[in-house]
């Protein structure tokens, strides 16, 4: 009985000892990932089989831009250069021929004095990079009025414009159009002593001979 007494004792001092110990933490096993840490501005992880964000589309660079739809003279007279490509000339005379007839069919007057004073003219020769050159030669221009073709073709083909302005901007070189105001050199002074304008050469101006009397 004694000895019962004694085992279970010794039972109870053993299990009180146990619980009073502290566990001490255990490394994770080896290749294990430990928990990592969350700063304020970290991106949260992106859930499995979510769509990535489109990346930003980067506009093509090789597209020429139309020329600018403005083009009031600031002068009396004015020239207007047009480079084209020569494989799109039969598509720019063909646009130029549109152009003619809404300046004469327009019921604007402004539009009918342009078309009075609009002259249209090609060169023999080839223009920068071997490209067509068309100018137009603007006298008297109309003081106010905007020359831009394309304004014109929508004023006058409203359900064509869309094509027409395809046609016309595709035509043009990478040289483009140059818009050129002109004004008058002062005349040569008439008492005959230079030669052209104020500047002149200085050379004198033979008297003219006198005419015979029978």
């Amino acid at each position: 009985m004694r000895s019962s007494l004694l085992a279970a004792l010794m039972l109870s001092i053993t299990a009180a000892g146990a619980a009073g110990q502290t566990s001490t933490p255990q490394p994770p096993p080896a290749g294990a990932l430990g928990p990592q840490p969350t700063s304020p501005g970290a991106a949260a992880p992106q859930a499995p089989g979510a769509a990535a964000a489109p990346a930003p589309v980067t506009p093509p660079t090789n597209i020429v831009s139309p020329p600018p739809p403005g083009r009031v003279f600031a002068s009396q007279e004015g020239l207007i250069f047009n480079a084209i490509k020569p494989d799109k000339a039969a598509d720019f005379e063909m646009v130029l021929a549109k152009l003619r007839q809404a300046l004469e069919t327009s019921k604007n007057p402004v539009r009918n004095q342009q078309g009075w004073g609009w002259k249209i003219f090609k060169a023999t020769e080839p223009g920068p990079n071997g490209s067509v050159l068309y100018v137009f030669v603007i006298d008297p221009a109309v003081k106010g009025a905007d020359y831009g073709v394309a304004r014109i073709l929508a004023e006058a083909y409203p359900t064509e414009i869309t094509e027409l302005y395809r046609m016309y901007n595709s035509a043009f070189a990478p040289a483009g159009q140059t818009i050129l105001n002109l004004s008058p050199v002062p005349a040569a002074p008439t008492d005959g002593t230079k030669g052209l304008g104020n500047q002149g050469t200085g050379s004198q101006v033979p008297p003219s001979p006198s005419p015979r009397v029978p």
